[in-house]
């Protein structure tokens, strides 16, 4: 069960805030669970982990069953949502290092989230002379990043099985009925499923969107969403003692009311980097609206303490950190005895890799605080499908409940469309000419 420590920000805000937020609090929460709050149409993932269509999620495990057996690679073609969950769980739970271990499970390369031509060029070669497939990820099929790499894949896929064979080795998750992706996906043959209507991109993870490709993993996506059934439930109690979602979502708006105003999330694991992107997604495009919000940041620890520690040690006192401690390793490494001890650790040796890490997360947290940082401390009781479950699930909800609490639709993201203007107008698409003129003439001074 995911626990929150708010011990570390006592000091920084006002003693009864959870009594004075407890009514706001309970008219957030009220929303999410009656889905009658604002962006009420994208809140098919509150009750998701019960509500999924079982049907489809038997697809999935078939279909990454196949790609399993008849795929060296998978390709994973998306953006922001569309990939940055599936590539966190996968990353989290079988290592950053995943396309590199031995193991009975293709490679999988995400792309189609940038516009870099030597990125391209580089997942092109390391599927030279392998078998692979293709898992393309988009509500419309015209999303310029994904599409056009999706033009390049299907080709690659076409001129290496023919038309019908790559078919059987495209995967389109996009709309249930309509869309550019979904009409060809229904010409050409390709296996669908589907991106929820009600389910905005960055709270999908636990729909097709993540779970194809997480499955192809060999995750155990049972485990995932059983464990986010069961942070779902505990999200449905009303109580702040003990639902986890309250604790935080309460205590970081608190903070930001106090003028903290970045929010820096840390793990001290490697694997978990992908996990915090897709927390700054989700975050950072349901908060940030109306001049409100706080900015989400990441940093990886201990490795950043060293660059990115001097600032958050003594830098300027707006931010506060957020830092996931997730369980044991899975792994025991005991430091070795050294008879000539030059390095002068030999009060290390017989100590594991575990213990030495608790010490340097526990001598960080009082050393930021001492330094006028607060920190609230999220609790894994270990790393495995189950738990991360619980952690995406409490993540979405206390995200939610923020939103509310800021009074902004936590499920829109109109800005994002600024700069897909602005980009189809310089690129001359159709319907853009006026614009085009405009901003060339800015461009140019």
């Amino acid at each position: 069960m995911i626990q929150v420590n708010l011990a570390n920000i006592r000091s920084f805000v006002t003693p009864n805030y959870e009594t004075e937020l407890a009514q706001r609090l309970r008219i957030a929460h009220d929303h999410l669970q009656n889905r009658d709050g604002v962006g009420n149409d994208y809140t098919g993932w509150v009750r998701l982990p019960a509500d999924y269509d079982k049907d489809e999620f038997a697809r999935i495990k078939a279909a990454a069953q196949k790609i399993q057996s008849d795929s060296e690679a998978l390709v994973v073609i998306g953006i922001g949502g569309s990939y940055l969950g599936a590539r966190g769980v996968i990353e989290c739970l079988c290592s950053a290092n995943y396309n590199l271990k031995k193991k009975n499970t293709p490679n999988i390369y995400f792309t189609g989230n940038g516009l870099s031509s030597d990125q391209m060029s580089e997942v092109v070669e390391l599927l030279d002379g392998r078998d692979f497939s293709v898992n393309v990820i988009s509500k419309s099929g015209t999303t310029t990043e994904p599409a056009v790499a999706f033009r390049f894949f299907r080709k690659l896929l076409e001129d290496k099985y023919g038309k019908e064979g790559a078919a059987k080795r495209i995967y389109a998750t996009t709309d249930r009925a309509r869309g550019a992706l979904k009409t060809l996906a229904d010409q050409a043959g390709y296996e669908t499923f589907v991106v929820p209507d009600d389910v905005g991109g960055r709270y999908s993870v636990l729909t097709a969107v993540g779970l194809l490709p997480i499955a192809v993993a060999g995750v155990d996506i049972d485990a995932l969403m059983s464990g986010a059934a069961a942070m779902m439930d505990t999200c449905a109690n009303p109580d702040m003692a003990t639902n986890p979602a309250w604790q935080y979502g309460c205590g970081r708006y608190e903070l930001y009311r106090t003028g903290k105003k970045i929010e820096v999330l840390a793990a001290y694991e490697p694997n978990f980097r992908f996990m915090c992107e897709w927390w700054k997604q989700l975050y950072g495009e349901s908060e940030g609206k109306e001049n409100k919000g706080l900015f989400p940041a990441s940093v990886e620890f201990t490795a950043d303490l060293h660059s990115m520690g001097q600032y958050i040690q003594q830098g300027e006192r707006h931010l506060f950190e957020t830092v996931v401690r997730m369980g044991p390793s899975a792994t025991t490494n005991i430091v070795p005895f050294d008879e000539v001890n030059g390095d002068g650790l030999n009060f290390l040796a017989g100590k594991d890799m575990d213990f030495i890490k608790l010490q340097a997360m526990d001598g960080t947290l009082l050393a930021h605080v001492e330094g006028g940082v607060p920190n609230i401390i999220v609790n894994m009781e270990r790393c495995d499908a189950y738990a991360l479950g619980e952690l995406i699930y409490f993540f979405e909800y206390s995200c939610g409940l923020s939103g509310y609490l800021l009074e902004v639709n936590p499920f829109d993201q109109p800005g994002v469309e600024a700069y897909k203007k602005n980009m189809f107008a310089l690129l001359g698409k159709p319907g853009y000419e006026e614009l085009r003129q405009e901003l060339l003439a800015k461009l140019n001074g």
